[in-house]
Order: C-alpha cells, then sequence, then structure tokens
C-alpha cells in the first residue's frame, strides 16, 4: 500500500518542511515493516482570483488529481470523525487486509472541501473541533501516521 497526503495551499515552509521531511523519513523502515511501500506529499495551490464555489471547485480538482487512480479518499475536516490514534491505527490495518494498493489523505483549503471531494471520500476525519493552520494539518497527520505505523509495529514510540 501507498499512502499520498495531497494538501491545498502554499508550499511548506522551512519549519514545516523539517518536520514533515522527519516523519516522512521515520515512517520508511516502519512502513516497510507494513508492506507500506511509501508516504508522500503533494502540496498544489489553486490559482488566484477564484473565488467562492469556483475555488473550491479546483482546489478538489487538484487534490483528485494527485490522488492515484482509484485510490479510497480520506478528507481531513472539522466535521469529520475524531479519531484516536489507536482507530487511525487500525483503520489503516483494515485497509491494508483488504489489499488497498494506495490511499489518499486530502487536505482541502480554508473554504473546506466540495461535493466533488465529499462524494468520493470513504472517511472524513478530524483533528478536533478547533480550526489549525493548514500547513500544521499536515504536519499532525504525518505525525499521527508516524505513530499509526508505531502502534502497528509495537514500536515503542507510542505509549497509551
Amino acid at each position: 500500500m501507498r499512502i499520498l497526503i495531497s494538501a491545498i495551499g502554499k508550499k511548506r515552509s522551512a519549519p514545516e518542511s523539517a518536520l514533515i521531511d522527519d516523519y516522512l523519513k521515520r515512517m520508511k523502515p516502519l512502513g516497510r515493516a507494513l508492506g507500506i511501500a511509501g508516504v508522500s506529499l503533494v502540496e498544489s495551490e489553486a490559482p488566484k482570483g477564484l473565488t467562492g464555489d469556483a475555488l473550491i471547485k479546483r482546489e478538489g480538482e487538484l487534490l483528485l488529481k494527485a490522488a492515484p487512480a482509484g485510490a479510497p479518499i480520506i478528507a481531513l475536516d472539522e466535521r469529520g470523525d475524531n479519531l484516536s490514534s489507536e482507530s487511525l491505527a487500525s483503520y489503516l490495518s483494515d485497509l491494508r487486509r483488504q489489499n488497498v494498493s494506495d490511499v489518499a489523505f486530502l487536505i482541502g483549503g480554508a473554504d473546506g472541501h466540495g461535493p466533488e471531494i465529499k462524494d468520493r471520500a470513504i472517511k472524513t476525519i478530524s483533528f478536533g473541533s478547533a480550526t489549525w493552520p493548514h500547513m500544521l494539518v499536515r504536519v499532525m497527520l504525518a505525525e499521527q501516521l508516524y505513530r499509526a505505523m508505531t502502534i502497528l509495529t509495537g514500536h515503542p514510540y507510542h505509549r497509551a
């Protein structure tokens, strides 16, 4: 299985970039142990000048374009399910057992996801009811994916 994080917004700045790169690097050996071929991040920016529904639609097109064909979509949205780390690990394990070859986590823009994403998503998850900057959501998702892999491999990182 390959995992893609597709995000809308400006490219990462130095602090967030370093954190995400660190988690992506740390996931490689755990992923190999779990049969996860890799975790990658694709960042896209919608053209300037779009607003409202036109912006949301274009962002959705960019997110879906980055996703592998046929990959299950997991949308990040503040109205989604607030999963524990263990629940996310279990969910990823279930996808692996179902022989899912690719999965795409989509992080929308400031105005959220449009119907194209909402209709395609097999799951919508949230990092709580607080509003988070999109750069931090990327870091938080990378950390939670790393944590899920440590849970699944019995690594001591997660101490719940």
